[in-house]
C-alpha cells in the first residue's frame, strides 16, 4: 500500500474517533450550560454531567464500534460495487476485441479441458473411495514366496489368515466363469466361489434377498447363488420374484438367495454373480495349491501394521509346521483399494502432470496477449491514472479481466471436458478399474473453477502489476504509438517463450520415447505367428464331466471336429495361449537335487494336444513335439521352453533329463519325474513388452488328474486357417455345441487381436501424450509467433530508420530471426535439463529405449528449433517488406 493510501486510511479511522469524540463533548457541553443555569458551578456542573453519562468509557467505546462497522458497511458497499463494474467492463473489453476474446478463450479452453477431463479419470480411478463402508479397515492379504507376492492356498487361509484376531471378518475367493443356462440364451459370465463371510466384510446388505450364511458355505449345501446388479438387470430384468426360483449354473441347479446393490458393482470387470466355495476337510488341508484371494476387515481399534505382525507369526508357524509346502511362507497385506488399481495411479499421474504443463504453455500464451493489450491500452490506462486510479485499482481491475475471461475459458472447458471424457473412456485399454465411472461431477467441476482461478493468477498477475507500475507521464507522451526500444526488448515475454519451449520440449522427448518404444516392440518377436490363428475357450461343467478321462476325451473331440472344418490349416487345444487369461505355475525340481521347493524352478504350466508348436508356429529347438503316442501309461513326458532349459540345465543338453512336477507319484509320496522330451522357443506369454519366463508344457493325454480342477475344465482351441479367422467363428461354436450342447463357447478372438489387446495400454499412453505434446508444440509456435509479430510491429519506425540508411531486406530477417532464437535456444536449453530428470519417470512404460536416449533427444531439440525458425519467419519475411517511407510516418 502506498504511504498517500496508508494515510488516508489512517485518517479515515481518526475521522470516526474524532466524530465520537465531538459527540460526546458536544452533549456534556450542553448538559453542563443546563446546571449552571440552575445555579452550579462550572466544575460541578461538568461533573454531574458526565456522571448522567455513566461507564462513559464503554459508551465510547460502543460507539466507535458502531462508527466502524458502518464505515465497513460503506466501504463493502462501494468495494462490490466496484466489483460489478469491473465485471461490466470486461465484459464490454471482451465483446469490444472478439478476436483477442476467441484466440484467449479457444487457447485457455483447451488446456482446462484437457486437465479436467484427465482429473476426472484419476477422481474416478484413484481418489474414490469404494463403495463400502471405512473403506480403509479393508485389506487385501496375500502369500510372498521368494520375492514375489501371489495367491494363498485353503490351508495357509484356513491355518494361518482366518485366525488372525485383528480381523473382524474375513474372506477367502476363487474367481470362476460360470456358464448360466435358463430359459435364456446360455452365457458365460465371470463370477467368484467365496466363503460365507464375503459380504459381511465388504458390509453391504442385498437389495432382494439374502447373502450366504455359515450353513450355506459346506460340501453339499453350497448350491446357492447371489447375483450382482448388473446381471440382474441384464439377464432377468430386474425381476424381484427371480430370489427363490432355480438356475442352471455349470450344469447344476442353484437357488437364488438374494441380489446386490449397484453400488456393489464398482467395476465393470468386477464379478456378477457369487456362490459359495465350501471347502472339504481334503482341501482345507492342501497347503500348496494357491488359487485363492483374500480380504479382511480390521477391527475397529485395530491397525494394517498390527494384523501384519500377527500374520507374519501365523506364517512362521506354517512354515514349521508345514516345511515342504511353505519353506518360505510369509505373508503381505495392502488396502483395498491399492489392490484395485495397481500402478494406474502413476500413469494417471503422468497424464495429468503431462496436461498440465499443456495448460501452462497455454497460461504462457495468454499472459503474451495481455502483455500486448496492456501496451496497445497504455493511454487508457494511463489516463484513468492520472484521473485518480491508484496502481490497486488499476491492476484489480486487470486482474478483474483475466478472472473473467478463465471463468468463460472454463465453461467452455468443461463443454470440452464432457466429450473428452466420453473420447478418453472409449478410446481407453480394457480393465482400468472404474474408469466408466469417469464423470463430470460437483468435485470435477470444483476442480475447474480453482483451475481457471489459478489460470487468472498466473497470466493475468504480471501483465496487471507490470500495467500498474508503468510510468504515466511516459505513457501519455508516447500517446500510443509505441513503446521505446528498451520496452519492446521485453525479457518478460521473451522468459515465457522460454518456459513455454521448455514445456513443449518435454513433452516432446516424452511422447518420442513412447513412440520410439513403441515401434521397437512391434518388431519384437513374441515368439509365434499369430496371423491367420483363431482362438476360442470352453469350460466344461462340472455336473456332467466329473471323470477325467471324460474331460480329456471330449476336448480331444472337439479338435478332431474343429479340423473337419472347410479351411481348417492345422489345429489345436492348450490351457492358455500367449496374451489370454488363464493358466497356472508349479515348482519344478530337477532330478539330482533334494525334493524342497526352495530348490523348485517357478514355471507356467500348458497342458497341449499334440500340433500344438505347429499351429502356433512355436519353433521346436531341440527334441521333439508332443504325439499320440504320449498317453496315459506310457513314459510320462514334457516339453520344456528354451529359458526353463538354461535354468534347470545350465550348460547341459536337457533332452533325456527329468522333472517333478504337478503331482506325486504312484506311491503318493515320491516325487513324479517327467522326461524331457523337447525344447521349444520361448514365447511373451504376457506381451510383447515383457520378458518370457520358464514353461513346460505336458501333453494333454498325461494331464495330472488334479490339474483338471487347477484349470476348472476350461481349455483353449486354436485354429490356423486359409480363410479369414473371423469366418470361424460360426463353424467353432457348432463345434463345441456337437460336444457338449448348451455350454457356451467364449472368448473368441484372433490372436492378431490379442496382442494388439496386450499392446494397448501402451498405445493408448503412446497416443495421448503425442496429442498432448503436439498441442504444446503448436501453442508454442503461435507463442514465437505472436511474440516476435509484436515486436515487429512495435520497431517499425525502427526498422524503417534502418532500410532508410541501407539495411537490406536480409539484414532485416537476420535481425528479426535473431530476436527470437535467444528464447527458443534457452527454453530448448532448459527444456533438455528438465527432461533428463523427469523422463525417468516414464521408466517403467520404455522398451527398447532408456529415458535418456540422445538420439529421442536430439531429434526433438531440432525439431523444436525448426518450429522456432518457423514461426519467426513469418513476422522477419513481413518486416523485410516495410516500405521505409511509411515506417517513418507512422505514429
Amino acid at each position: 500500500m502506498r504511504f498517500g493510501e496508508r494515510l488516508r486510511s489512517g485518517l479515515w479511522k481518526q475521522r470516526v474517533e474524532d466524530e465520537v469524540d465531538s459527540e460526546f463533548e458536544f452533549h456534556v457541553e450542553m448538559r453542563t450550560r443546563e446546571y449552571v443555569a440552575q445555579g452550579m458551578s462550572a466544575g460541578d456542573a461538568r461533573e454531574r454531567a458526565i456522571r448522567r453519562f455513566g461507564d462513559i468509557n464503554r459508551v465510547n467505546h460502543t460507539c466507535r464500534d458502531i462508527g466502524r462497522l458502518r464505515d465497513r458497511d460503506v466501504r463493502r458497499t462501494e468495494y462490490f460495487s466496484e466489483i460489478v463494474q469491473d465485471v461490466t467492463f470486461a465484459v464490454r473489453q471482451m465483446i469490444k476485441n472478439p478476436a483477442f476474446t476467441a484466440v484467449a478463450v479457444i487457447t485457455l479452453a483447451l488446456g482446462i479441458g484437457a486437465t479436467t477431463a484427465i482429473f476426472s479419470a484419476v477422481k474416478a480411478v484413484v481418489l474414490q473411495p469404494l463403495p463400502f463402508p471405512d473403506p480403509d479397515r479393508l485389506l487385501a492379504v496375500y502369500e510372498e514366496y521368494q520375492g514375489g507376492r501371489g495367491n494363498v492356498s485353503a490351508g495357509n487361509y484356513v491355518d494361518g489368515i482366518e485366525p488372525v484376531q485383528k480381523f473382524e471378518s474375513i474372506t477367502a475367493v476363487q474367481y470362476s466363469s460360470f456358464n448360466i443356462s435358463d430359459a435364456g440364451q446360455p452365457e458365460r459370465v465371470v463370477g467368484a466361489r467365496t466363503t460365507w463371510g464375503f459380504f459381511q466384510v465388504f458390509s453391504i446388505a442385498p437389495v432382494l434377498g439374502r447373502v450366504f450364511t455359515r450353513d450355506d458355505d459346506q460340501p453339499g449345501r453350497e448350491q446357492v447363488v447371489v447375483l450382482s446388479h448388473r446381471l440382474w438387470t441384464r439377464r432377468f430384468g430386474s425381476d424381484s420374484a427371480v430370489v427363490g426360483k432355480e438356475i442352471t449354473l455349470n450344469g447344476r441347479p442353484h437357488e437364488v438367495v438374494g441380489v446386490m446393490p449397484a453400488t456393489f458393482d464398482f467395476t465393470a470387470q468386477t464379478e456378477e454373480l457369487w456362490v459359495p466355495i465350501a471347502f472339504t476337510p481334503e482341501r482345507k488341508t492342501q497347503h500348496d495349491e494357491h488359487y485363492l484371494q483374500v480380504y479382511g476387515r480390521l477391527k475397529p481399534d485395530a491397525t494394517t501394521a498390527e494384523a501384519i505382525a500377527e500374520l507374519q507369526i501365523n506364517a512362521n508357524h506354517l512354515r514349521q509346521t508345514y516345511p515342504n509346502d511353505n519353506p518360505e511362507l510369509g505373508f503381505a497385506a495392502v488396502t483395498a483399494l491399492e489392490e484395485l488399481v495397481g500402478d494406474y495411479p502413476r500413469r494417471l499421474y503422468t497424464l495429468l502432470g503431462a496436461v498440465g504443463f499443456v495448460l501452462l504453455i497455454a497460461c504462457g500464451n495468454i499472459a503474451n496477449l495481455l502483455l500486448a493489450r496492456g501496451a496497445a491500452r497504455s493511454t487508457e490506462l494511463a489516463i484513468r491514472t492520472s484521473l485518480g486510479a491508484g496502481r490497486g485499482r488499476i491492476a484489480r481491475q486487470l486482474l478483474t479481466e483475466s478472472v473473467v475471461l478463465s471463468i468463460v475459458s472454463a465453461a467452455a472447458g468443461v463443454a470440452l471436458a464432457a466429450w473428452g471424457i466420453e473420447a478418453l473412456v472409449a478410446a481407453a485399454p480394457e480393465g482400468v478399474p472404474r474408469l466408466e465411472q469417469t464423470a463430470i461431477d460437483g468435485g470435477v467441476l470444483a476442480f475447474a473453477v480453482v483451475v481457471a482461478l489459478g489460470c487468472a493468477l498466473l497470466f493475468g498477475l504480471a501483465p496487471a502489476i507490470r500495467a500498474a507500475r508503468s510510468d504515466v507521464q511516459a505513457m501519455l507522451k508516447e500517446g500510443g504509438r509505441g513503446g521505446s526500444l528498451g520496452g519492446v526488448r521485453d525479457r518478460l515475454r521473451s522468459t515465457l517463450i522460454a518456459a513455454e519451449l521448455a514445456l513443449a520440449l518435454l513433452l516432446l522427448v516424452g511422447a518420442g520415447l513412447l513412440i520410439r518404444s513403441s515401434l521397437a516392440l512391434q518388431r519384437v518377436n513374441a515368439g509365434f505367428d499369430p496371423s491367420g490363428v483363431m482362438s476360442a475357450r470352453l469350460a466344461l461343467p462340472a455336473a456332467e464331466f466329473t471323470d477325467h478321462d471324460r474331460i480329456a476325451l471330449a476336448f480331444t473331440q472337439l479338435a478332431e471336429r474343429v479340423k473337419a472344418i472347410p479351411g481348417t490349416e492345422q489345429t489345436a487345444l492348450t490351457t492358455q495361449i500367449p496374451m489370454g487369461p488363464g493358466g497356472n505355475s508349479n515348482g519344478l525340481i530337477r532330478e539330482g537335487v533334494a525334493f524342497d521347493q526352495r530348490n523348485g524352478i517357478q514355471s507356467r504350466l500348458r497342458i497341449v494336444s499334440p500340433g500344438y508348436f505347429s499351429t502356433m508356429r512355436i519353433p521346436i529347438i531341440k527334441g521333439r513335439d508332443v504325439s499320440e503316442a504320449d498317453r496315459r501309461g506310457g513314459l510320462k513326458v514334457m516339453i520344456v521352453s528354451q529359458s526353463l532349459a538354461e535354468a534347470a540345465f545350465p550348460g547341459q543338453d536337457p533332452i533325456g533329463k527329468r522333472i517333478a512336477c504337478c503331482e506325486p507319484a504312484a506311491d503318493g509320496k515320491s516325487p513324479d519325474y517327467k522326461t524331457i522330451v523337447g525344447v521349444v522357443g520361448d514365447v511373451r506369454w504376457r506381451g510383447p513388452g515383457i520378458a518370457a519366463t520358464p514353461e513346460f508344457y505336458l501333453p494333454l493325454a498325461q494331464a495330472p488328474r488334479a490339474s483338471w480342477e487347477w484349470v476348472q475344465r476350461t481349455m483353449y482351441v486354436v485354429v490356423r486357417t486359409s480363410l479369414t479367422p473371423e469366418a470361424m467363428t460360426n463353424p467353432l461354436r457348432m463345434a463345441a455345441a456337437d460336444v457338449a450342447a448348451g455350454v457356451p463357447l467364449f472368448g473368441l478372438m484372433t490372436m492378431e487381436q490379442r496382442v494388439m489387446n496386450s499392446l494397448a495400454t501402451a498405445k493408448f499412453n503412446t497416443l495421448l501424450l503425442t496429442l498432448l505434446s503436439t498441442i504444446g508444440l503448436v501453442l508454442s509456435a503461435v507463442g514465437i509467433y505472436g511474440v516476435i509479430a509484436y515486436f515487429v510491429t512495435r520497431r517499425t519506425q525502427e526498422i524503417g530508420v534502418r532500410m532508410a540508411l541501407g539495411a537490406t531486406r536480409g539484414d532485416v530477417v537476420r535481425l528479426v530471426i535473431g530476436q527470437a532464437a535467444k528464447p527458443v535456444a534457452l527454453g530448448i536449453v532448459a527444456g533438455m535439463i528438465a527432461s533428463a530428470f523427469l523422463t525417468r519417470i516414464l521408466s517403467s512404460q520404455l522398451f527398447g529405449v532408456t529415458p535418456g536416449d540422445p538420439v529421442t533427444f536430439a531429434i526433438v531439440a531440432t525439431t523444436l528449433a525448426a518450429v522456432g525458425l518457423l514461426a519467426s519467419l513469418v513476422p522477419a519475411t513481413r518486416a523485410a517488406t516495410v516500405n521505409p517511407t511509411r515506417a517513418l510516418h507512422t505514429n
